[in-house]
Formats: structure tokens, C-alpha cells, sequence
């Protein structure tokens, strides 16, 4: 997650696109694995899409 936020604040997209989906797959597990709660994944992962998805729209 860390590195999916730096590379947001870098203003690098396809960075962050591409560890965005790298860290989706690693948090899931986590989530399943009971190490993190299935709400708490979910609101990690949506809160990153939206920075991802605004550095997009900021590119564009």
C-alpha cells in the first residue's frame, strides 16, 4: 500500500496502476487469511482507487 501512495504523490499513473493491482491480489489474501478484517481490506483498497483513479483524471 505504501508503495502504491508514493507513487500516487509522485504523479506517476502507470506506477501506481500497476502496483494498485499487485497490492488488490496481496490484500485480499491478507483478508482471507484473517490477518486484516474483509471491511478493513475493502476500505483500503476503495480509499487507493480513488487516489489512483484521480491521479488518472488529473493526467488526462
Amino acid at each position: 500500500m505504501k508503495n502504491v501512495e508514493k507513487a500516487v504523490v509522485a504523479g506517476d499513473k502507470t506506477k501506481a496502476t500497476e502496483l494498485f493491482a499487485k497490492m488488490q491480489a496481496v490484500v485480499d489474501t491478507v483478508a482471507d487469511k484473517g490477518i486484516f478484517h474483509k471491511n478493513k481490506a475493502a476500505r483500503d483498497k476503495s480509499r487507493l482507487s480513488t487516489k489512483v483513479k484521480a491521479l488518472a483524471a488529473q493526467a488526462a
